[in-house]
């Protein structure tokens, strides 16, 4: 189920950012540094979008920095996706648009970048494992918690 099934527009952080600034975000990251970055992950979750009616796609990284995860509560129901580092590992061989990961050994960079987000991630309002999952069936569940929880804000 996509989000236009839901009546929602959908929208990707990294792919707004770049589009934005005209550049890959890992131009981004090598030009302006992942401070900078965040700072315009910051800016597009509180500005570079419409306050309702988005299904919006974020990067691992944006929930984690400090009282980001309680504004994107505020702004609507937050889904975190979840994966073993195992999973995201084989996901991502031969992806180079993911500057966190180009690094000698991206396994043991993905465990700690998770062990540091887990706790965040965690505190979403739903999480859904993509474990052995297809994207359909991933995007079905992730429709139906937001479905639940549009029913249970209306009751």
């Amino acid at each position: 189920m996509s989000a236009s099934k839901l009546g929602l527009r959908f929208l990707d952080s990294d792919h707004e950012i770049a589009k934005n600034e005209g550049k890959e975000i890992s131009a981004i990251f090598e030009q302006s540094g992942e401070e900078r970055f965040r700072e315009m992950e910051m800016e597009f979750i509180k500005h570079g979008h419409p306050s309702h009616g988005c299904l919006v796609s974020c990067g691992g990284g944006l929930p984690v920095a400090d009282g980001m995860l309680e504004i994107l509560k505020q702004r609507g129901m937050v889904i975190a996706l979840w994966a073993s580092p195992e999973t995201i590992y084989q996901r991502i061989q031969g992806d180079s648009s993911r500057p966190l990961l180009q690094v000698q050994d991206p396994l043991t960079e993905i465990k700690e970048l998770l062990a540091f987000r887990e706790s965040t991630y965690l505190a979403a309002e739903q999480v859904v494992s993509t474990e052995m999952r297809s994207a359909k069936v991933v995007s079905e569940l992730v429709a139906n918690a937001y479905e639940v929880n549009q029913i249970s804000e209306e009751s």
